[in-house]
């Protein structure tokens, strides 16, 4: 007996599906969050990965400095001055090549003193580290509540915030700061801020963090005059939610990505102008080593000595370089249709 075509194809096309249901199942897609998505885009630029990875070197001998200065592993303060290393005839200029290089010292010795230069190098970053990072915390925190009340407020608030970060912009920052450095050491020190490195290391950051607000608080305050807008910060407001918990809980999670590139971005400017301080001698004066003083120190042996000048030059330019790469490879993941 002859099957008809028409049954013959229903009967194929359902034990396909039969066939279908035992076989393997199909991977389903998972969904990806704007997290995700930015970290993925972040990952495949291999520059600021490379500076991501140079950053994380950093910060790895930020933290261990103290610990091997402490245990005598690094000795920054130790003088090797006699002539079996210093050459006194020329100046006190380390003997040998490349400024005193040798196993016991592999970035050579201070010309004049005969001090550990990787040592004093070393426990530079912690401190340059440390000043700079104190005063982007500073710099941030400031700006970032005055951004969110002046956008979120507006009106007078808004204007009065405008003017003051004008204002704020307009003082000529390293004049104040040179012209008011001893007295305003002199006063943290009345009030308790312990003398010496101490009470000039905290000067130095609230010098810039309090000078260094105003371009975070605008950036803030355009975000947050979009997020203002938005449903769930309306929903917040029908439902009576307290002021802080708007400012805190509503719009200050949302801001976290253009805080993260500012703080990328901000701390490579304020190593710098650590370094550019100690030169103008404001700032933790030597025996104690930051970045900044210790090629304060390098200049006058330029010539003589030239890779302990371009030994703290070489490390400061890196950090900055790369801060700056990792703040735009941020800027970029986080942003894709943003044109650097």
């Amino acid at each position: 007996m002859t099957v008809p075509a028409s049954e013959l194809e229903s009967h194929t096309a359902t034990s396909d599906i039969a066939a279908g249901a035992e076989g393997p199942q199909v991977e389903k897609v998972a969904g990806r969050s704007p997290t995700q998505l930015a970290m993925a885009r972040f990952r495949k630029d291999r520059l600021s990965m490379v500076s991501l990875g140079i950053v994380s070197i950093y910060l790895v001998l930020a933290v261990s400095a103290p610990l091997l200065v402490h245990f005598g592993v690094l000795n920054p303060y130790s003088f090797h001055n006699g002539e079996k290393y210093l050459d006194v005839n020329s100046g006190g200029v380390p003997r040998g090549a490349l400024g005193g290089i040798s196993w016991s010292h592999p970035l050579g010795l201070e010309p004049g003193t005969g001090r550990d230069v990787l040592s004093r190098l070393w426990l530079g970053i912690t401190l340059s580290l440390t000043i700079a990072l104190s005063a982007t915390v500073v710099a941030i925190g400031i700006g970032t509540v005055l951004g969110i009340v002046s956008g979120f407020v507006g009106g007078f608030v808004d204007s009065v915030v405008g003017r003051f970060t004008d204002l704020t912009l307009s003082f000529p920052q390293t004049l104040m700061l040179l012209a008011l450095s001893g007295l305003a050491v002199a006063t943290l020190v009345s009030i308790g801020v312990p003398a010496g490195d101490v009470a000039n290391a905290t000067y130095v950051i609230l010098v810039l963090g309090l000078f260094g607000w105003p371009p975070i608080a605008r950036i803030i305050r355009g975000q947050v005059l979009t997020l203002r807008e938005r449903e769930f910060v309306e929903a917040a407001k029908l439902m009576g939610a307290p002021r802080m918990r708007m400012y805190f809980k509503e719009i200050l999670p949302n801001l976290w990505a253009p805080l993260l590139v500012y703080f990328t971005l901000t701390m490579p400017a304020f190593i710098s102008a650590e370094a550019a301080l100690s030169y103008l001698q404001v700032g933790i004066k030597p025996p104690t080593p930051t970045l900044g003083n210790v090629l304060t120190d390098s200049i006058n042996y330029s010539t003589a000595d030239f890779f302990f000048f371009f030994t703290p030059a070489f490390l400061i330019a890196l950090i900055v370089v790369s801060f700056n790469l990792l703040g735009d490879g941020l800027r970029d993941a986080l942003d894709p249709r943003g044109a650097r």
